[in-house]
């Protein structure tokens, strides 16, 4: 069905509502699938939002490990710095450099566990609620979250006070949804106000958004560190937040006709959720099992793409600091720039293939190319090797907004909340696994071949290749059989 999703679902005689730009089902808010969604599709219209509190996100997160590392450093009173594997020193490692890494190390778990186990109840609540509540709430509610975590942060670098603090931090943001439910509010909305044949391109205008925000804050955030120390940084992430929830608040557009029944704290919104993955939804009570089983796939076919995306990232910078490339500051920066950009070539590759390639053919060439440069990277022992790498791999967000566009085609308007909430929390779970995995493996490999896990990836990345192409051959043949009969 390539008509868009509200002509599908609601009447042909339904009417807008006064004022938002939203249609109704004859202009009165109902539940189900007949509640209204925004009829309108704006060049911009949440993009900002995910721009600055991303912006915020990824300026914060090296900071605070760099902040863990001085403070526990001065705790524990060792004043050195961190060796290069690439000296030529024979002096044996320090063994309180060791407890700080160890430190430093556990108490990013703690902070990481911490906002985790309390977002994966919360943002399953935001997300389902915003389906009848509306989204400009769920966009508003996490930011001011994260803008009380960096007034704890700022209070605790003010103070002195202990780094425990950064953890109740941490839990003030997940009680309020943290970055994720505005993950799952973004993409929700855009999926209201998209129809099915454009979804996929607004879905990786925000993915974009997020390589974008992620690579001006890397390169403000260590070199104003190294001119400022943290405090001045932390003051750029709380006006950050403050002027996201701001922007959700005065200029977006509601895509969901609020209802003012709608109650927060209540189990429906978690039995949303499993109604969702158990039955396929309401769009596919009446498909049966394939809306299901697709719902299941594709998401099981994200997780393993997104692992691969957080734990190779992992690596980069630990492989490129080590013998034999011995990278400094500039050239580490610049492969990170490499990879951000990766984001836009992929925005721009993804609009011009849609013309030529249904959407999982998309998603297999982005593969494809995550594929190729990772290979490339298991075996990079020069400079050029590793660039040639960052190269190949111009492509390798195409696979995720397609991903996220067929899941949120699978299931009711009513339901985008519900669905993204559901993603956000696989994305969470993606980063603790991935992070996880592939640093436990990337030690364990040392001795017989140092890019392994780059490898491993490669390899992973098979499995979701062969779930996509094995879906739309299959989708295709049940077309052709189906057209005689139609």
């Amino acid at each position: 069905m390539e008509e868009p999703d509200t002509a599908a679902i609601l009447p042909e005689d339904h009417s807008a509502a006064a004022g938002d730009g939203c249609e109704t089902d004859g202009g009165v808010p109902t539940t189900g699938s007949a509640r209204r969604r925004c009829s309108c599709s704006l060049p911009v219209s949440v993009e900002p939002v995910l721009f600055l509190s991303m912006f915020s996100v990824a300026l914060q997160a090296p900071l605070s490990t760099q902040y863990l590392w001085d403070r526990i450093s001065e705790d524990l009173g060792y004043n050195g710095s961190k060796r290069s594997e690439c000296s030529n020193s024979s002096v044996p490692p320090d063994p309180l450099q060791k407890e700080v890494e160890t430190l430093t190390a556990h108490w990013n778990l703690y902070i990481s566990l911490g906002g985790f186990l309390v977002g994966i109840m919360v943002v399953p609540l935001l997300g389902s609620w915003s389906d009848m509540a509306g989204r400009r709430p769920v966009l508003i509610l996490p930011n001011i979250g994260l803008a009380l975590q960096a007034v704890v942060y700022l209070v605790v670098m003010y103070l002195k006070l202990p780094v425990v603090y950064f953890l109740v931090g941490r839990l003030l943001s997940g009680l309020s949804g943290d970055f994720n439910a505005i993950l799952a509010g973004c993409f929700a909305h855009v999926a209201d106000i998209s129809d099915r044949r454009s979804r996929t391109f607004r879905v990786a205008v925000l993915e974009a958004s997020l390589g974008l925000s992620g690579m001006l804050a890397s390169i403000i955030g260590g070199q104003w560190r190294r001119a400022q120390g943290y405090i001045n940084p932390f003051w750029l992430v709380l006006a950050t937040n403050v002027a996201s929830a701001l922007y959700a608040f005065l200029f977006v557009r509601e895509s969901v006709y609020p209802d003012p029944s709608a109650k927060l704290l209540t189990t429906r919104h978690h039995r949303a959720v499993w109604h969702l993955y158990s039955t396929g939804g309401s769009s596919g009570e009446g498909g049966g099992r394939l809306h299901r089983c697709k719902l299941w796939l594709y998401t099981l076919c994200f997780f393993l793409v997104v692992t691969v995306h957080f734990g190779s990232r992992e690596l980069y910078v630990l492989y490129e600091l080590s013998s034999p490339l011995c990278w400094g500051s500039a050239l580490i920066g610049y492969g990170s720039a490499a990879q951000h950009l990766a984001y836009l070539s992929s925005l721009l590759g993804l609009k011009v293939m849609q013309h030529c390639l249904k959407d999982s053919w998309v998603a297999l060439v982005g593969l494809a190319s995550n594929i190729i440069g990772l290979v490339v990277f298991s075996v990079a022992d020069t400079t050029e090797l590793m660039f040639t790498g960052y190269g190949l791999c111009f492509l390798f967000m195409a696979a995720t907004p397609v991903l996220r566009s067929k899941l949120s085609k699978l299931v009711d308007p009513s339901e985008q909340g519900a669905l993204f909430a559901s993603v956000a929390c696989v994305e969470s779970l993606c980063f603790l696994v991935g992070s996880s995995l592939f640093n436990s493996l990337y030690p364990a490999s040392l001795h017989f071949m140092k890019g392994f896990p780059f490898l491993f990836a490669a390899i992973l990345l098979f499995i979701p290749a062969g779930i996509i192409g094995a879906v739309q051959c299959f989708d295709q043949r049940r077309n052709q059989r189906d057209a005689p009969v139609s």
